[in-house]
């Protein structure tokens, strides 16, 4: 297992470097962004820029880029959004609103959808089944920047139980911070209630329906007791790898759900990175978009091993 995990790790920092590595290039062949010539920032930035490389071949460039990072784990500067700050500075104070309005989402979300499975799987082949089966389809088909909408003009424009967007400042555990981002909340954890439902549903179907269940059966166990001894114990290994894969996630948010409500969190600040052509800032949300991801996949892959002892037997042979 350690082996294995060893090799995962070794081949998750490999394509986070290649990944890296083709951003990074493409993102320096964009034309950079015109300096004001009487700005005090400017010749700062003109003295960075050529400290960086900017003249020089792309590895070159590339090089420069990875040795900062390594040594000093300096990102560069923020040439457009946040002139003369360092990224990073900028980066870790947008975190915070980004992991919580995910963590409040994830939170409620995972319960009621693995819930939702677990009746869905018990009801199979009835009206319950497919009023849960048709609706998680509906919802897993839908875009969520489509639920914001949906819920901003319910629940604050007819309603008017909670305000349009997330409120402003750092008290993000007030109520009032609460109520503001309860809308996004909501509309992030749709989709995830669909997901978990829908992979419950169909993992605890086929468990009810193995051998083994029917042996408890016959053993005396009643139905509750077996499904809840044995079935759902065998579900669980699929589903518990999906619940630390949405724990890793809450670091990445959602580029769209935040600009909407206007979160002041690492999404929304990749899409203003982007219109105001800040590669700096870009380039460390890039790599940590792409960072999550892998360490998401990694995270899932090595917890099955952990929980399904038959994948731990078989990596001995």
């Amino acid at each position: 297992m350690l082996k294995y995990a060893l090799q995962r790790i070794a081949y998750m920092i490999l394509v986070f470097f290649i990944i890296t590595l083709m951003c990074f290039v493409l993102i320096r062949m964009l034309p950079l962004p015109a300096l004001a010539p009487n700005d005090p920032h400017t010749e700062i930035i003109q003295i960075r820029r050529a400290a960086m490389g900017y003249d020089k071949p792309y590895l070159v460039q590339f090089g420069i880029f990875i040795k900062n990072i390594v040594t000093n784990f300096d990102w560069g500067y923020s040439e457009q959004l946040y002139i003369g700050r360092l990224v990073t500075d900028v980066f870790f104070e947008k975190l915070p609103a980004t992991m919580i309005v995910n963590l409040y989402s994830i939170i409620w979300t995972i319960p009621v959808g693995i819930t939702l499975g677990i009746i869905a799987a018990l009801k199979k082949n009835t009206w319950v089944d497919y009023t849960i089966s048709t609706l998680t389809m509906v919802i897993i088909s839908v875009p969520s920047f489509v639920y914001a909408f949906l819920v901003q003009y319910i629940f604050s424009f007819k309603l008017g139980w909670f305000p349009y967007v997330m409120k402003s400042g750092t008290d993000y555990f007030s109520w009032d911070m609460f109520v503001s981002m309860v809308p996004a909340i909501l509309s992030l954890g749709f989709s995830v209630v669909a997901g978990f439902c829908r992979t419950t549903r169909a993992e605890l179907t086929e468990v009810l329906t193995s051998d083994f269940m029917l042996l408890a059966r016959t053993k005396g166990l009643t139905k509750f007791q077996a499904t809840v001894r044995h079935a759902l114990r065998n579900c669980f290994v699929v589903v518990i790898p999906g619940i630390f894969g949405e724990f890793i996630g809450i670091l990445g948010g959602s580029l769209i759900i935040e600009q909407i409500f206007s979160i002041p969190g690492v999404g929304a600040l990749t899409l203003n990175a982007i219109n105001a052509r800040d590669y700096n800032l870009f380039m460390l949300s890039t790599c940590f978009y792409t960072a999550i991801g892998l360490a998401a996949g990694l995270v899932v892959d090595i917890s099955y091993g952990f929980i399904d002892p038959r994948i731990r037997v078989g990596s001995k042979k």
